[in-house]
């Protein structure tokens, strides 16, 4: 497919594609293809390791910016770790996608995240801090991923991820998820809360205790 190639589907915002390249890192050498989304300006990207067109299920996370964790290693949330064993675990594979999607604060935008940790610094948990700013608990559209899948040529995945509305987007568009792969970090003194809030209110698959 051919640069800025537009990619669209029914149920999907349309994505186009801009370009690929060679993303050395850590753990392996990685693919690192580009989209953006005309209707937001947003620039989203996905990781790829080994052939991951060949039909065979792909080990895969969906892994929604968060900048605060991913590249300022706050401890408020698992993000960070979660990116950085998701590639680990695609590196140890040999084959494999990270699709990076631009929702910051579950779709919030980074200022409104901010405003949401002042509120959580003052006693509400993540869900109720949203809700006081106005929004619901988790806005992210994972139609996103659809465009991007059907432009890599995959059908099918390893899902890593703790959340059960990942596991039931992708069933939305037709993408078969043949394993459910756990993503547990460990606790500490400040993402116990935010934790134990998302497996209470938002259903996420890990113990609320420690």
């Amino acid at each position: 497919m051919s640069s800025t190639e537009t990619l669209s589907t029914d149920t999907a915002p349309l994505l186009e594609y801009v370009e690929s390249c060679k993303l050395p890192t850590t753990w392996a050498t990685f693919q690192l293809h580009g989209f953006v989304e005309p209707a937001t300006g947003k620039e989203h990207v996905a990781l790829t390791l080994g052939d991951v067109a060949n039909g065979e299920p792909v080990l895969a996370r969906i892994h929604s910016e968060c900048l605060t964790g991913d590249a300022l290693f706050s401890q408020r949330c698992d993000c960070g770790p979660q990116l950085e064993l998701a590639l680990q675990k695609i590196a140890k594979e040999g084959r494999g996608l990270l699709m990076y999607l631009r929702q910051e604060g579950r779709g919030i935008g980074l200022l409104n995240k901010i405003r949401a940790y002042h509120l959580q610094d003052g006693g509400a948990d993540t869900v109720e801090a949203n809700q006081r700013l106005g929004f619901a608990a988790d806005l992210r559209n994972y139609s996103l991923c659809e465009p991007m899948l059907k432009h890599l040529g995959i059908s099918s995945l390893k899902l890593m991820t703790n959340n059960p509305r990942k596991i039931d987007a992708m069933g939305k568009i037709n993408v078969t998820i043949t394993e459910h792969v756990p993503l547990i970090i460990k606790r500490n003194q400040y993402n116990e809360r935010y934790l134990s809030t998302k497996a209470t209110k938002l259903g996420h698959l890990i113990q609320p205790e420690l």
